[in-house]
């Protein structure tokens, strides 16, 4: 696919106008490209995405995809859009080269690269990194599935500048010459197995990111993933792992309540913004990621001591007559609710529930059992999720999220938590887990 990277004059369809499609076809207009953005969606449902394309004067059609897509010289493919989907599969078929959105920012950028995955913690993690780089580097970038897209930025990226990206691993099947300096591939668990035919096919397209991997970049991993280690010695490069339960032949690792940095005390875990046993792991990982792009130790130190979190992971919204409410929408899969529930010691009421990415939500059982008081449950997984929790807690269901946060109030006393972590996509109700998130934080600030 070398020769693609000179766009100019070139015919190229972006597939999906959606936050990634449209920041692609932008920044491939303005590199001579001829684009033409094809999405399957009605017109009406998609005025947005209307008006920029137009703005922008970017040739597009909605509510069909036309022959015009395959007359293309390559393709970019929005995260949305599978790639065993009938429209890709005609273009494989007719060989028309198929990327995606963060393989032609790529492209384009200047400056060195940090790439997060990982089933779980990719969003505070990346987030974290971000605030460590800028304190070092001002002009750094933080980017890609976390909000906006990796191509919006790449024009204003600078050679002396870092960026942090995370990265889904729809977005990487279809890289090519995508290279990060450094991947931080966090853990594996079961997630969009709606998508994928196995466990191991959502496994190999996450191991995609340590592709280009050279001799002198990094891989950060967690030393406490089995599947991680099992591929450890397929990679020829710099290798740094951190591990959650003390185990000293890691780097970095976490015990007696301090995280160790080469065998040293870093710092102590009540210093830092950040609570819970996953938040830790994402810590390792940023630290790591923060020292070997030269960040200094007492600046490291001084985000993870102010940090507090991102936006609907785990997010304080309010008390209300002695009842907590937590925004945790970003939890869209069984691992995350986990995690969720291992960070309160109070009684929960939880609002689950969504569209199902085939989870097996019955490997809560037991954690549901102790922590959670009462379960209110909305969307289209609600009677898979009956069927796995029925007689463990009393079950409550609701047809939007205001009755769910109405009946989860109800239910709720003094000294409880009324948790939203869905442990499933927001597609059948919401635009997406920060609509979600949005609305439930509206919701609960209307509660009187």
């Amino acid at each position: 696919m070398q020769d693609l990277i000179n766009v100019k004059g070139k015919k190229v369809t972006v597939l999906g106008a959606a936050r990634s499609g449209l920041a692609a076809a932008r920044l491939l207009k303005n590199k001579g490209a001829l684009v033409f953005v094809s999405d399957l969606a009605p017109a009406e449902q998609k005025t947005e995405a209307r008006q920029f394309l137009e703005k922008e004067q970017i040739d597009h059609e909605f509510g069909k995809h036309s022959q015009r897509v395959f007359e293309a010289d390559f393709c970019v493919l929005s995260p949305g859009v599978p790639v065993a989907s009938a429209v890709v599969q005609q273009l494989l078929e007719k060989k028309v080269p198929v990327v995606s959105e963060i393989e032609v920012a790529y492209w384009f950028f200047k400056g060195k690269l940090i790439a997060v995955t990982g089933s779980n913690g990719k969003t505070t993690t990346t987030t974290l990194i971000g605030e460590m780089l800028k304190l070092r580097y001002p002009q750094a970038i933080v980017a890609g599935n976390i909000g906006q897209a990796f191509s919006d930025f790449v024009e204003q990226s600078r050679e002396d500048s870092w960026s942090v990206v995370e990265v889904s691993s729809f977005q990487l099947e279809t890289i090519d010459r995508f290279h990060p300096n450094q991947v931080a591939l966090l853990n594996f668990a079961p997630n969009h197995l709606d998508r994928y035919p196995s466990y191991q096919d959502y496994i190999e397209a996450k191991w995609r990111i340590t592709k280009n991997l050279q001799a002198d970049d990094r891989f950060i991993y967690n030393a406490a993933d089995a599947e991680i280690l099992k591929r450890l010695a397929q990679l020829n490069c710099q290798k740094s792992g951190f591990h959650i339960n003390g185990d000293e032949k890691a780097e970095i690792y976490f015990k007696d309540g301090a995280i160790w940095l080469a065998g040293k005390p870093f710092i102590e875990v009540r210093q830092m913004g950040l609570r819970g046993l996953h938040n830790y792991m994402n810590a390792m990982a940023a630290i790591l990621a923060a020292k070997y792009a030269d960040v200094p130790e007492q600046e490291i130190k001084a985000v993870l001591r102010e940090f507090k979190g991102v936006e609907h992971r785990l997010e304080f919204v309010r008390e209300l007559n002695g009842v907590r409410f937590i925004n945790d929408s970003k939890a869209t899969t069984v691992e995350s609710l986990y995690y969720a529930l291992q960070s309160f010691e109070q009684p929960i009421v939880l609002i689950a529930g969504g569209k199902d990415k085939g989870s097996d939500f019955s490997r809560l059982n037991k954690h549901i059992s102790e922590k959670v008081k009462a379960l209110v449950l909305i969307g289209k997984a609600t009677p898979k999720m009956q069927q796995a929790w029925q007689g463990l807690k009393p079950i409550h269901t609701a047809q939007n999220l205001r009755e769910a946060v109405e009946k989860a109030y109800r239910l709720a006393e003094a000294g409880d938590v009324v948790l939203l972590s869905p442990a499933c996509a927001s597609f059948d109700m919401f635009q997406d887990f920060e609509d979600r998130g949005r609305q439930f934080k509206q919701i609960v600030n209307q509660l009187r």
